[in-house]
């Protein structure tokens, strides 16, 4: 995994770990033991889910750029999808409190949504490849890239 990638992944895992931990808190206070580790358990789903759709989402990027974009769309669905399902099949679970595994899900996703929207406007990732040799007309291509 490039550099880029790495850091993208650490600027969205952190935020979201600290709200699950702060989450696991918040739901020891309110439901004891059973609302920490549903939310311990949601926290650690958001973060397996989302981090090996960014895997997935950075290779296919790699290796198939031109389906990057349907691929983005169809991987965050998936993974939508897929969350509602744990809720819906945790939902009557006597393993942790639902209700607490439910909100650090959603807290978690849109946290990690939004951590990863922030890591991407804030990197520099050029989006025309740099070219040394000079062009016809004898000028140098110019290097242009995302500012932030």
């Amino acid at each position: 995994m490039p550099s880029n990638d790495v850091r993208t992944l650490a600027q969205a895992a952190v935020p979201t770990a600290a709200v699950g931990a702060l989450a696991a808190v918040v739901s020891a206070v309110v439901a004891g033991g059973k609302g920490a580790l549903g939310a311990v358990v949601a926290a650690v789903i958001v973060i397996l889910f989302m981090g090996l759709g960014l895997y997935a989402l950075q290779r296919t990027a790699a290796s198939l750029p031109h389906l990057f974009q349907a691929m983005g769309l169809m991987l965050y669905t998936a993974q939508i999808l897929l969350l509602f399902v744990f809720v819906a099949v945790f939902k009557n679970t006597t393993l942790f409190n639902p209700r607490a595994f439910a909100l650090t899900l959603v807290a978690g996703t849109l946290t990690w949504i939004a951590a990863q929207t922030r890591a991407h406007m804030k990197s520099k990732i050029l989006y025309v490849q740099p070219d040394s040799t000079p062009s016809p007309t004898g000028d140098r291509s110019e290097t242009t890239g995302h500012s932030s």
